[in-house]
């Protein structure tokens, strides 16, 4: 027994030694991942990009400005003349934060009552300045609770009074502070993910190992329609799975579905055909369905991972952010939380909208010159 269990250990090794691809992922995929994640996952939220309105233009509110960008929490990237103004922007995903100072910001903070330490210091706060923030994003939102006091208590010292300020938080989308809200969004778009480039990234493989290539090089299809013809019954079976998630999601979890139907679609639809295209090129490139099957699980770990799904995206080094860019589900997170969270128009997501357009455009070809080459 002993014998013919060391043969068959040996064979299996020696086979394994043979497919260097399954053996160079054995190593590779783990030392990747962990370097990568590594580096990139951290969950402090830093540099939130933020905006301001400040309608007080005095010496407290440029320092109070001052004082936040220093502590690297939020980055002022864009200053707007109203609240109406910053909403658009926050619904819009411009920013995540805006800072809104009133016109007597300065009064306010100068002339907050008197510190009596008979009485509670909360009874005797209040707030003088606001934070706009999107709610849809609990990590950012949380962060910008923490920053209820924050660096009003150093300018309090230069006044009269010993009591510290605070801030009015004011949260769009998601009053509530459910993470559910946040969440079943983000799984429409790892869900997707895995199963659209599940399905295609084993089509050619398929097709080779049970003997269909013969087939197909001997009839008139050309390599593109081909790889068109491998993506489209697929896009009806994404958005049955983004009807599922989003209806299960709006009646068992009361997500709300605020975006119009046509954004849900168009949306879905430049994410679905992506993914799909991505598992078109995996597919050329392995030569076995195992191959093909290691290969998917690279690509969904960073997705899940990079993507802002569970770690903030403003924390990740930018190295891990470049890496987040190019993946499509990186662009549909952003798209459907705005969307479907925010109301937002796919028109005002267009960079992201026309990255998965290119990006899919891109991977047909790339997966059509593959399999021409093959032909060859």
């Amino acid at each position: 027994m002993w014998a013919r269990l060391l043969a068959i250990i040996t064979k299996e090794l020696k086979q394994l030694a043979r497919d260097r691809m399954t053996f160079g992922m054995i190593v590779m995929i783990p030392l990747l991942q962990l370097m990568l994640f590594g580096y990139a996952i951290n969950t402090d939220v830093r540099h939130v990009p933020a905006g301001v309105v400040d309608l007080s233009q005095s010496s407290y509110s440029r320092a109070l400005v001052q004082a936040l960008s220093a502590s690297q929490v939020v980055d002022f990237t864009h200053n707007y003349s109203s609240a109406t103004a910053a909403e658009r922007a926050i619904t819009n995903g411009e920013v995540k934060a805006v800072l809104y100072l009133p016109a007597d910001f300065g009064e306010r903070l100068v002339n907050h009552p008197a510190f009596d330490s008979r009485r509670e210091r909360s009874a005797l706060t209040r707030p003088v300045a606001q934070w706009l923030v999107d709610g849809s994003d609990t990590m950012v939102a949380a962060t910008i609770r923490a920053l209820r006091t924050m660096p009003l208590d150093e300018l309090a010292d230069r006044s009269v009074s010993a009591v510290v300020p605070t801030f009015e938080v004011v949260e769009y989308f998601n009053p509530e502070q459910r993470s559910v809200v946040n969440i079943v969004p983000g799984l429409l778009a790892v869900i997707l993910t895995m199963t659209m480039i599940m399905f295609t990234s084993a089509a050619i493989v398929r097709e080779r190992e049970h003997g269909n290539m013969e087939f197909l090089i001997a009839t008139p299809v050309k390599p593109l329609e081909l790889m068109l013809g491998k993506i489209i019954p697929y896009v009806l079976v994404g958005l049955i799975q983004v009807t599922i998630i989003l209806s299960v999601g709006h009646w068992v979890f009361a997500v709300p579905v605020r975006g119009g139907l046509d954004s849900l679609l168009l949306a879905s639809l430049l994410f679905i055909c992506a993914s799909l295209t991505l598992g078109l090129v995996i597919s050329t490139i392995a030569q076995t369905q195992l191959q093909a099957m290691q290969m998917t699980v690279f690509v969904l770990m960073p997705s899940i991972l990079l993507s802002g799904f569970m770690f903030p995206y403003e924390a990740m080094p930018s190295a891990a952010q470049w890496i987040a860019e190019a993946l499509p589900a990186t662009h549909f997170m952003r798209m459907v939380r705005g969307v479907v969270l925010r109301q937002a128009e796919v028109m005002s997501l267009g960079e992201d909208a026309l990255w998965l357009l290119g990006f899919t455009c891109i991977g047909v070809l790339v997966a059509s010159k593959r399999f021409h080459k093959r032909l060859g």
